[in-house]
């Protein structure tokens, strides 16, 4: 069992910068890749990024790359989200999650988390 907190969100201007955080309980952290995903007002979710277990691979969304970065720090079994050159299309609710499998987590996670408001103004 994984429980999953975010915090980190936030009001930030467009252009502007915040850092998204998940704790995870649990002695296995680094034994499961970990993804953020967002779901903006009357849209789906959608994936933002992912990376590995051990945080030695990453991968992005279209939309985000280049501006977001994840990472991971498994001894404070926490994961990060940096998102630089915000954009009001990046306002959603966004979530972090975990799978065993990085392939998976693209589309999901075994665990979620509650999820943490992110809005941008122009």
């Amino acid at each position: 069992q994984v429980q999953l907190v975010e915090s980190g969100g936030g009001l930030a201007q467009a252009g502007g910068s915040l850092r998204l955080s998940c704790a995870a309980s649990g002695r296995t952290f680094k034994s499961y890749a970990m993804g953020w995903f967002r779901q903006a007002p009357g849209k789906d979710r959608e994936f933002v990024a992912r990376i590995t277990g051990g945080g030695g691979v990453t991968a992005y969304a279209d939309s985000v790359k280049g501006r977001f970065t994840i990472s991971r720090d498994n001894a404070q079994n926490t994961v990060y989200l940096q998102m630089n050159s915000l954009k009001p299309e990046d306002t959603a609710v966004y979530y972090c999650a975990a799978n065993p499998s990085f392939e998976r987590v693209r589309v999901g996670g075994d665990y979620w988390g509650q999820g943490t408001q992110v809005t941008v103004s122009s």
